[in-house]
């Protein structure tokens, strides 16, 4: 175990960094406009980062901050990209609507191939769907609040991701952090409630592709958040979400592999799991 700290400590001076960026596209009119812009700025108080709405988010200032991110990140890093808006799609061509030119899905793709980080891409607007397929890389997962470009209402799901972070509830496997699983599956059972109680045909249809995979903690509070604060434990917080995930790859593998090799290899993730929380704990 101290070989453990101290080999943790040794690694304090490389922790990873975490970039994040909320967009509050154009709103054609007041209501959206207020709305997208407080959205924007809720996102960037509860989950940090940087936040463009108004007359800010033109497409010019979205690359400037795209393009400040490529150059800090690294390969270990983290970095969340959240659109919250209008988009439009005809047919061959997604675009999100800014004040001014609008940015295409393609012109994103480009910008963020550029960052070398593990991405998200949260794209919460009207027929965001189509703006999925273009962005999917196997460094990034993608969300859209729509399945296709043809569900062209304005959606009510960029309401409910941000809600989840500041919800405990959202929290399901209750590790004091809320990730990009965890709040797309609660925006989404929302959204799916909005359009019940309200008896109205859902118009929208979030979609997660998580090739990429979906562990990437996008808030942390109480002991987790604490632990952000002390390097040794920042540090094991990282491990904890790598282990997480290797410990869920694993048990898609599970049935390609010797049952006596399954159990070796969990129970070895699980010991380094536990140890990795009493780092955490202390």
């Amino acid at each position: 175990m101290r070989m453990i700290t101290a080999l943790w400590l040794g690694m304090a001076a490389a922790l990873a960094a975490d970039f994040k960026l909320a967009v509050g596209g154009l709103g054609g009119e007041p209501d959206y406009e207020q709305r997208f812009a407080m959205l924007a700025a809720e996102h960037q108080k509860l989950a940090g980062g940087e936040a463009l709405s108004g007359p800010l988010a033109v497409k010019a200032n979205v690359k400037a901050a795209l393009d400040r991110i490529a150059a800090q990140a690294k390969a270990d890093d983290t970095f969340a990209l959240v659109l919250i808006g209008h988009g439009t799609f005809d047919g061959m061509v997604y675009k999100f609507n800014l004040p001014g030119a609008d940015v295409t899905a393609e012109e994103l793709r480009v910008w963020l191939d550029r960052i070398p980080a593990r991405q998200l891409v949260v794209v919460a607007s009207s027929c965001s769907g189509a703006a999925a397929a273009v962005l999917k890389s196997p460094q990034r997962t993608v969300v859209s609040a729509t399945r296709s470009g043809t569900e062209k209402t304005a959606v009510v799901f960029s309401r409910y991701w941000v809600e989840a972070l500041r919800d405990a509830g959202a929290d399901t496997d209750k590790n004091e952090s809320i990730s990009a699983q965890e709040a797309f599956q609660y925006a989404k059972a929302k959204t799916a409630a909005f359009y019940d109680t309200q008896k109205r045909l859902a118009t929208e249809h979030p979609l997660m592709d998580e090739s990429a995979g979906a562990r990437f903690a996008l808030v942390r509070f109480g002991a987790a958040q604490k632990a952000l604060n002390d390097p040794e434990k920042r540090l094991a917080l990282a491990r904890r979400e790598e282990l997480e995930i290797a410990i869920e790859k694993l048990k898609l593998e599970k049935a390609a592999m010797p049952m006596a090799e399954y159990k070796q290899k969990l129970n070895a993730l699980l010991l380094d799991l536990a140890r990795t929380q009493e780092v955490i704990d202390r």
